[in-house]
């Protein structure tokens, strides 16, 4: 009886462990709200609304003298947006272009990513030092099918584009910095952008500008910023724009940490009224925000801002990135105007490059915290919607194809038990329904 109790109690014990493990394996799942069971492609009932009265989003190109409309004419419409290949110009993705490897560049950038020590000295003690050894060793939990590649290689670039229009997403927003400036990791990338335009173009797709937060940014060097964009770049058949309720189209960029500057420094530049406005002149465009916080909505309306978008791709990290609170994001976004722009990635996870971040990891779950965050930016009927990333290794929010990859000191995480399509294949299939649904919105 003894030997009885004692086997029960194993079993019992190994139950509960196995419990305990499934449980916070699923922690990284979205905190209030369950799996959809609607699957794409699937017929939606029509959500209750009244109609409205929009036009679609568009890529057209127009010269930078055309007619450009104020901080109040931003709402795209909710029609499908898809062109002769069948992508969506309402579907945006981030795309990075700092890498490099010793074959391009003479150095491995980026690969190479310095651990990130923590802000606490305490905690820091506990957790390794240096920085990443490619090829083998890479700062990134994921391996990418491409090894560790330079963005300026020209057969990079076209998998590149290739992946993004299998993927169906038509615009790709890049990282951007201006001219001899980088991030702290990288060198100046922006001799780049001829070459990924050209590459896009090839492909139907159109690009974006994502302006990053670089020393000494300002309202003042933002402004000098547009103007360099749009006199450089304005006139390629790549460069998208952004069609509003009134019908006119223009540039649309996305402006990364925003909340860095103050509101009233931004209404300088984007409301019509400020000393160096870009409104009403061909310098004008759809000005996207950053929402972290819940008070960063009152001041990108106070800024003269267009629209917010979220990025993060680890829901529940921030007020913006938390799927529960974009319904009342995107009703104060409504009520002022405003463009709301819910980002959607395939997980996270960058303790590769902040070890002592692992409370931040989402599970990507086969691909089903994805469809999760999908179904989420859906269900707020956006006018556009952004993926975070194409290729932003360091944060494992990539969808661009991965491999397996096992070394002495690593085992790189995968797509397994799927190939590494899955989060393009994910990609198309749910940017083919959010077409459906507007349909369906304005019914």
């Amino acid at each position: 009886m003894a030997r009885l109790r004692r086997k029960a109690c194993v079993a019992l014990f190994l139950f509960t462990l196995f419990v305990f493990g499934t449980l916070m394996g699923l922690r990284t799942l979205k905190p209030t709200d369950g799996f959809s069971d609607m699957a794409p492609g699937l017929d939606l009932m029509p959500m209750i609304g009244g109609k409205v009265d929009r036009r679609s989003s568009s890529s057209d190109v127009v010269s930078p003298g055309q007619a450009r409309v104020g901080a109040g004419d931003t709402k795209a419409a909710l029609s499908n947006s898809g062109q002769d290949k069948g992508l969506f110009y309402d579907v945006h993705i981030f795309y990075y272009m700092w890498y490099g490897n010793p074959q391009m560049d003479g150095k491995y950038l980026h690969w190479d990513h310095v651990l990130v020590p923590h802000w606490d000295p305490k905690i820091a003690a506990s957790y390794p030092k240096g920085r990443h050894t490619p090829p083998d060793d890479i700062g990134s939990s994921f391996y990418p099918e491409l090894g560790p590649y330079s963005s300026r290689d020209p057969e990079v670039l076209e998998s590149h584009m290739e992946q993004i229009e299998a993927a169906g997403a038509g615009v790709v927003a890049v990282s951007w910095y201006p001219p001899g400036l980088s991030d702290d990791n990288g060198e100046p990338t922006e001799d780049i952008v001829p070459v990924i335009l050209e590459a896009a173009h090839r492909h139907g797709l159109k690009v974006a500008f994502h302006i990053q937060p670089y020393r000494g940014r300002s309202d003042q060097s933002v402004h000098e910023n547009i103007k360099y964009i749009i006199d450089r770049y304005g006139d390629h058949g790549a460069f998208y724009r952004f069609s509003t309720n009134t019908g006119k189209v223009l540039p649309l960029f996305y402006i990364y940490d925003s909340y860095l500057t103050p509101p009233e420094a931004w209404s300088e530049l984007l409301s019509s009224t400020g000393s160096h406005s870009l409104r009403d002149t061909p310098y004008d465009g759809v000005f996207v925000a950053l929402i972290v916080e819940e008070r960063h909505k009152h001041d990108i309306l106070a800024s003269g801002f267009d629209g917010m978008y979220t990025y993060f791709a680890s829901n529940g990290f921030s007020f913006g990135s938390s799927h529960q609170n974009w319904k009342a994001i995107k009703a104060f976004c409504d009520g002022n105007n405003l463009l709301f722009i819910p980002s959607v990635g395939p997980g996270y996870v960058d303790t590769s490059v902040r070890p002592w971040n692992n409370h931040n990891t989402r599970n990507r779950v086969n691909g089903r915290y994805y469809e999760t965050a999908l179904q989420a930016a859906l269900n707020v009927r956006p006018d556009v919607v952004s993926i975070t990333s194409f290729n932003e290794w360091h944060e494992g929010t990539q969808i661009e194809r991965a491999a397996p990859k096992k070394t002495v000191t690593r085992l790189y995480l995968d797509y397994h038990p799927h190939g590494p399509e899955l989060y393009l294949e994910l990609t198309r299939r749910w940017a083919e329904q959010f077409s459906k649904e507007k349909e369906q919105w304005l019914m």
